[in-house]
């Protein structure tokens, strides 16, 4: 089968791609990449296959013959192909396809490569540009290394669910297995590394994914920074506002800046309570939790949600109506920007999450039949195999050069997703420059920062999300500061910017302009909602996107839904850098640079893909549900005798349930004929949680980790992420990198949820930049003499302290 004929050059064109994964994970990954045009064999064992063939997240049965909808979508265009590794004649067709594949995809945990008759050493023997990458819950080595996870008992495990939630009820969980899409799109960010490095130093690697570090990085704000600088634990809270209700359903609000809270009360007109420094801290508006929801509560039910959304826009204040698999198609952003098409199975299907001015993404495919491509891929084996053609590179025997040396990238982003991109491509060995002014620093610089005479120095997110950067400032509405930049950009590969669509424009620095100056340079966008479209000038944090997407409307309890808390900043930042890595690869072949746009809010959707395809597939709406959910039954968070502290227990199969029936001394819940399958398990949740928990609350938090998990049953402490460090994976897979920061002093960063075998595991090449900190050194390089600098910074052009402190 061939997909639709296509009139431009995919980004990924001439990449090859086996996937032996399967469930979420693997499979996104591999979708980003077929997306982009890489040719993507799907190989599953006709014994084991995919299990997500036969999920529905809504318990409708899949009819004989049929796959699921989520599935369909995951594995739309790619090629299928089934194999017995059992077989001999099966395995030698498996290294046929390696021989000819730049990426192997695996999802098996320890011992995954194994179950196909592969192991790494062998593989890079015999294939020595092969990369594989391996995606596992807690990755292929450490103490935790194949322990029983789901994606609940990780989030449990990270202090993701501790803290979100009234303090009233039991904290949640995120819905929609939010941990695996962004294992999935780091995976992919990390095997398109390896690949660029391969194509030069001959040498393959492989790519050992955490699920459980991605959601370190995407499910926790940095909290182990926080805390090295402040007293804990975590108070467990909600955003105030957040999802809030109106006249006609909810609207998310978001207020990240202090500006923001005071214009918001302003629009309440409890301007006293704006003007009240204590309310500045989030932490102070939860202590008075019940007069905030109040207060709120008595403007916005007096509203639509359209009308608070238009008055909170006047003031800059991000709000936006809390979308689900019903409305978000009718939403107008959406259909101006046609970001779901039809299927001929009926589903409705998001887009890829970006846009390329110059080159065209695959359209959306097909899936096809399993084992339906066998003979097309025979075949073509057969003629790759006979066609003469250049060898491969030899491998070095040195350290592969990471694949961004000598490219430089001028970092115009702000707050989290933008900043966090450009790190990445630090790590991978670019030259990053962050530019920020001293009238308007990177706001990030004072979320949550340590109150002392530079604060602006002390955010935790900040801090995270920059490292490895030099940084300057210039006055970007200053004619002498916008041509410094200018000329910077002159000689960058790349500019990478999340302003509001807008803002770009208004300083003169449109694409037009930059393209005109500099051919080869490629322009990564990263707005809220895109570049066109209504919304196209609305403020969005990753809460609103959040909010807007669906992952809110899924995450919380049955009468209040909550968001993320900035899960699609992260996540964003890696789709911008496959993004960015696709533009290079045209770039590769053209010369050409190109404008990329990566809304924040298409990515989210994306991600959250399931809730559409579920309601246009199967007319059902799915919803939250606490910490329950469709992915195992029961599922949950239960008391313990150690006081305060909870477990979080989940069944993904019926077999795990029969063991937990035997730790639990429940032999009759067992035995029930009602409880054998998970329908019948969700229909009696309540009984079966109280059997749970009448059991947990007899026993300490370590007795009932070692019983459950030595069992076989996934189950993990409910720790605070403010005690996530010291932790026992993180420090076997070293994690954690210490740097010496020049205010902060050693400081421990988090790195990125992927080893990599032929480099260190450490990847920040220096600290975050404080402010203007690399001003001297940057200029110097574009001819500036040290009384030009001085003068720069004597008018405020240039400078190292905000200038309104």
């Amino acid at each position: 089968m061939s997909d639709t004929k296509r009139p431009a050059l995919w980004p990924l064109e001439g990449i090859r791609v086996l996937d032996l994964s399967g469930e979420v994970a693997g499979p996104y990954s591999t979708k980003l990449f077929v997306d982009a045009g890489a040719d993507v064999i799907k190989a599953e064992c006709p014994d084991s296959p995919d299990p997500l063939r036969q999920w529905s997240a809504s318990d409708t049965p899949v009819p004989k013959g049929e796959e699921g909808a989520l599935f369909q979508f995951l594995n739309a265009s790619k090629r299928r192909i089934e194999i017995k590794p059992s077989q001999k004649e099966e395995r030698q067709l498996l290294d046929r396809l390696l021989s000819q594949s730049d990426l192997l995809v695996e999802s098996g945990g320890p011992g995954g490569l194994e179950s196909w008759g592969l192991d790494w050493a062998s593989l890079h023997d015999r294939h020595p540009q092969l990369c594989v990458a391996s995606i596992s819950p807690w990755g292929l080595e450490g103490p935790y290394a194949g322990r029983p996870a789901t994606e609940m008992t990780l989030q449990a495990a990270v202090g993701s669910i501790d803290y979100r939630g009234l303090p009233d009820r039991k904290p949640v969980f995120a819905g929609g297995r939010v941990g695996e899409w962004a294992a999935g799109s780091f995976a992919a960010v990390g095997a398109m590394s390896a690949i660029l490095a391969a194509r030069s130093s001959g040498q393959g690697q492989h790519v050992d994914v955490s699920m459980f570090e991605a959601m370190v990085l995407s499910l926790t704000v940095y909290h182990d920074l926080n805390s090295q600088w402040f007293e804990g634990p975590l108070p467990r809270a909600i955003e105030i506002p957040s999802n809030e209700p109106t006249q006609d359903g909810w609207v998310g609000l978001c207020t990240i800046t202090g500006q923001q809270w005071t214009d918001f009360c302003a629009l309440l007109g409890r301007q006293d309570i704006g003007e009240d420094d204590r309310y500045l801290d989030g932490r102070a508006r939860m202590e008075h939790f019940e007069q905030m929801r109040d207060m709120i509560h008595k403007w916005t039910r007096r509203h639509t949600t359209e009308e608070v959304i238009e008055l909170a826009g006047l003031m800059r204040i991000p709000a936006a109506p809390v979308g689900n698999g019903q409305t978000l198609p009718e939403m107008d952003q959406m259909q101006a920007r046609r970001v779901f098409r039809p299927q001929a199975n009926g589903a409705l299907h998001p887009v890829p999450p970006y846009r390329l001015s110059e080159s065209s993404l695959r359209p959306l495919g097909e899936t096809h039949p399993p084992d339906s491509d066998r003979q097309e891929i025979l075949d073509e084996l057969d003629t790759l195999e006979q066609k003469a053609s250049a060898p491969p590179p030899t491998p070095t025997e040195a350290t592969p050069e990471r694949p961004l040396e000598g490219f430089r990238v001028i970092d115009l982003t702000c707050f989290w997703a933008g900043p966090v991109s450009t790190s990445y491509l630090a790590s991978m060995g670019a030259d990053v420059i962050k530019v920020e002014s001293v009238q308007r620093p990177d706001g990030m610089r004072f979320a949550g920062a340590l109150r002392n005479a530079e604060l602006w120095e002390w955010s935790p997110v900040f801090h995270g999300a920059n490292p490895g950067k030099r940084g300057i400032t210039l006055r970007l509405d200053d004619d002498e500061g916008k041509e410094l930049l200018l000329r910077l950009i002159d000689q960058a590969d790349a500019v990478i910017e999340n302003f509001s669509a807008r803002v770009l424009e208004n300083f003169g620095l449109d694409w037009a302009t930059l393209h005109a100056r500099n051919p080869r340079l490629i322009l990564v966008r990263m707005p809220a909602f895109g570049l066109d479209g209504p919304w196209r000038d609305r403020a969005g944090f990753a809460m609103t996107v959040e909010q807007v997407s669906g992952l809110s409307w899924i995450t919380g309890y049955e009468d209040l839904p909550l968001v993320l808390r900035g899960y699609c900043d992260p996540v964003g930042g890696m789709h911008a850098v496959f993004a960015l890595f696709g533009a290079l690869e045209h770039r590769r072949h053209s010369g050409q640079g190109q404008l990329v746009e990566v809304p924040l809010v298409e990515v989210a959707i994306n991600i959250a893909a399931e809730q559409v395809i579920e309601y246009s597939k199967n007319d059902v709406l799915l919803t939250r549900n606490a910490n329950r959910g469709p992915y195992a039954a029961p599922q949950g968070v239960y008391k313990t005798a150690d006081g305060k502290e909870l477990v979080a227990i989940a069944t993904p199969d019926d077999e795990t349930w029969q063991t937990l029936c035997r730790v639990i001394g429940a032999r009759d819940l067992g035995e029930r004929s009602d409880l054998a399958h998970p329908e019948g398990r969700r229909r009696c949740h309540d009984e079966i949680d109280e059997r749970i928990e009448e059991w947990t609350t007899m026993r300490g938090t370590e007795e009932i980790l070692s019983l459950f998990i030595g069992a076989g049953v996934p189950a993990a402490h409910l720790i605070n992420a403010h005690d996530l460090s010291p932790h026992p994976q993180l420090e076997a897979r070293a994690f954690f990198q210490k740097l010496l920061h020049p205010k902060t002093g050693e400081t421990r960063y988090p790195g990125w949820p992927m080893s990599f075998s032929a480099w260190p595991r450490a990847l920040h090449l220096r600290p975050p930049p404080t402010l203007g900190q690399h001003n001297v050194e940057v200029l110097a390089q574009l001819g500036l003499q040290q009384e030009e600098v001085e003068d720069l910074k004597e008018r405020q052009i240039i400078g190292n302290r905000p200038s309104f402190m």
